[in-house]
């Protein structure tokens, strides 16, 4: 996938709830609200949804661009 495909992506899913994988094997859910060029998300209502499906409330976050392995964007 090209960069600007993956920024039109993301683009489309401002203010929708995108699932992120991070290194270390975190899961996290939230409402997307922004992103930068360093691919640096802001979530809003985000949380924690853990292996035995108990989600953890975080709140407003930014996630770092450099600890995103996988963005998954809403379904169409």
């Amino acid at each position: 996938m090209s960069v600007d495909m993956a920024v039109k992506v993301l683009d489309e899913s401002i203010g929708k709830v995108v699932l992120i994988k991070l290194k270390g094997g975190k899961v996290i859910r939230g409402s997307l609200q922004g992103f930068d060029q360093h691919m640096n998300l802001a979530l809003e209502k985000a949380e924690e949804v853990s292996d035995d499906g108990q989600p953890n409330s975080l709140g407003t976050l930014i996630v770092r661009g450099d600890n995103i392995i996988m963005i998954s964007p809403p379904p169409t």
